[in-house]
């Protein structure tokens, strides 16, 4: 009894779904062995769902792995009835999103996550758990902005990738400056920039190297990719790295009491984050419009191997994902809040740092999706693209995020500033030199690569080992109006 119901319900949703989304029709066999109605045109339940599909099959499965597992589309979505397609499209839109990387497993944090933040759990759980938590949903951000910047074209696309590639970095980083750990704010900036250069750039180089050491001859190669976008970038980061020395250098070097050194750097560091936001904005202006020849490939044709497809093709309307931006970008916001409200009680136990959470630990967090991309596309040998993603977020990072928090931090009454640590000035400047050395040839080798991972390995080790308050009295200024 039990399965007669079963099948007869399987199929009642079959052909819902299929005369719902084709129409409903008389059969009337044609020579293919398709049945099509009466006038020979009208499809039928057996027929192609989608065009160029194959015919659905007898077997009670098939319409389930349309409606839960196909990564595409979803029966129901075209018909024109509103009760039909309605659900299907949000169906569609869950399930799509869901099944966009394979990394979306970790969802299952999300709501233990935030269960744990309410119902105060210890600060290693409830710092775990969110930790974790936010690590897909900043693979369904970057996936909503992809889908969204493929619409709108190269240029406005661009700027969208631009405005939303670090996003949860922001995110995170505007919870934590609410919450007065300008400490880690500044570690959490400074950390998504030497992951960007360092960690990602050395991936990217170590794994392509290896994956094209040789060539047809069986001789060793390199990776080629844009010297006018190494050459440009690089003079870009050296100059976030002046304005990280110049503060930290005048702090040092002034009289009078911490008020008043304060004071100055407040103002300084405002003025500086004014002039490296108009900055960035030419920067946009100059690749996107004006000088958008330097930034293509030069000794690299991105042709497709035999077999090879682009995956360009939109999934969700504009609509769609949109909204999905808005809700991933509020549930971040409630984890974040959970994982800052924790760092306090965490770094109490003294087992970590603010600042190795901040530099290290943050950045994971925002970064883990095009981590993986840029090494799957260096695989590929599409060094252009792999060099976009990591040094173009270092940019975005120093030139747009963090002169933005300071500004913001302005406006809430938060004493963020340019002045970082000297220990994390040091590391940094010396970061941008090595690669700047690394990449200013236009070439690539999974030796530079190993070479830049070690040095972000000796940061990483440097931090850990530094004591829980390195820099404290320098980090957390007393509030002063200027």
């Amino acid at each position: 009894m039990g399965n007669r119901l079963f099948n007869a319900v399987n199929v009642a949703v079959r052909k819902t779904f299929r005369l719902a989304a084709n129409g409903k029709a008389q059969p009337a066999p044609n020579g293919n062995g398709h049945s099509y109605g009466q006038n020979g045109t009208g499809p039928m339940e057996t027929t192609p769902l989608l065009p160029g599909g194959h015919a659905a099959q007898d077997d009670d499965g098939s319409i389930w792995r349309d409606v839960f597992f196909d990564r595409k589309r979803t029966p129901g979505t075209d018909s024109h009835k509103p009760w039909v397609w309605i659900p299907a499209v949000v169906w569609n839109v869950f399930k799509v999103t869901l099944l966009s990387s394979w990394i979306n497993i970790l969802l299952v944090f999300v709501p233990v996550g935030i269960y744990a933040g309410h119902q105060e759990w210890s600060a290693a759980w409830v710092f775990s758990l969110n930790f974790f938590a936010i690590i897909p949903l900043a693979a369904v951000l970057s996936f909503a902005t992809e889908e969204i910047a493929h619409r709108l074209g190269e240029t406005l696309g661009g700027l969208v990738n631009a405005t939303f590639g670090n996003a949860v970095e922001l995110i995170v980083s505007i919870v934590a400056l609410r919450a007065g750990e300008i400490e880690v704010v500044q570690a959490s900036m400074l950390g998504s920039i030497l992951s960007n250069l360092l960690l990602v750039l050395g991936m990217c180089f170590l794994l392509g190297g290896l994956y094209n050491m040789r060539d047809a001859n069986g001789l060793g190669t390199e990776q080629s990719f844009a010297q006018g976008t190494a050459q440009t970038t690089c003079s870009l980061m050296a100059l976030a790295s002046a304005s990280m020395i110049i503060p930290a250098a005048l702090y040092n070097v002034m009289d009078g009491n911490n008020g008043e050194k304060e004071a100055s750097i407040l103002l300084l560091s405002r003025g500086t984050s004014a002039i490296l936001l108009l900055l960035y904005c030419m920067y946009l202006y100059f690749a996107l419009y004006t000088h958008k020849q330097l930034f293509e490939p030069e000794a690299q044709a991105v042709v497709l191997e035999e077999g090879e497809e682009e995956h360009d093709e939109t999934i969700l309307s504009p609509w769609s994902a949109a909204v999905v931006l808005v809700v991933t970008t509020l549930v971040i916001s409630v984890c974040a809040d959970h994982m800052v409200a924790s760092i306090d009680d965490l770094v109490a136990t003294g087992k970590i740092s603010k600042t190795f959470i901040g530099l290290i630990l943050i950045p994971i967090v925002g970064n883990a999706a095009e981590h993986v991309t840029a090494c799957v596309v260096a695989v590929k040998n599409k060094m252009d693209l792999a060099m976009g993603v990591a040094i173009g977020s270092s940019i975005q990072i120093a030139l747009l995020v963090t002169p933005a928090l300071v500004m913001l931090g302005w406006v809430i009454g938060q004493p963020m500033t340019l002045h970082f640590e000297t220990f994390e000035t040091i590391a940094f400047a010396l970061s941008v030199m090595v690669v700047t050395y690394t990449v200013q040839d236009g070439k690539s080798n999974y030796l530079e690569g190993a070479m830049l991972l070690g040095l972000y390995l000796i940061i990483a080790v440097a931090f850990w080992a530094s004591p829980g308050d390195i820099g404290k009295g320098q980090l957390n200024p007393l509030p002063i109006q200027i």
